[in-house]
């Protein structure tokens, strides 16, 4: 049941209530009147409770939420740091290796050319 249901039937049953206690009411008007004047009171403190409640509810969600968040935040910032280190440590390692294979084919290249120029 939701909170808005559940408000919604409490003041309903809270009308209906005092329209019964009214009809069949077993005091004389003065009586009754103190009597729903102390049971409205009764329902506004309930009231007043049911606020402070929902209200301190809501700002430990809202907390809860927030810490959330950054937690949230702080491991991704986390995974890219050590995403972006390990593309960092791939990336130098394929340039030392593609280097190293440049300068054996230049090698290769030259000797061979030495070669041939001796046959030449």
């Amino acid at each position: 049941m939701s909170n808005k249901t559940f408000w919604t039937a409490f003041i309903t049953g809270l009308t209906v209530g005092a329209v019964v206690a009214l009809v069949y009411a077993p005091h004389d008007g003065k009586t009754t009147r103190k009597k729903i004047g102390r049971a409205y009171g009764d329902a506004e403190d309930a009231l007043e409770d049911a606020a402070d409640y929902v209200k301190d509810r809501a700002e430990r969600l809202s907390k809860e939420a927030s810490h959330a968040y950054k937690k949230g935040v702080k491991q991704l910032d986390e995974v890219y740091s050590k995403a972006s280190d390990a593309l960092e440590d791939i990336y130098s390692d394929a340039k030392e290796r593609l280097a190293s294979a440049t300068d054996s084919a230049i090698d290769g290249v030259e000797s061979a050319t030495k070669k041939v120029r001796k046959l030449v």
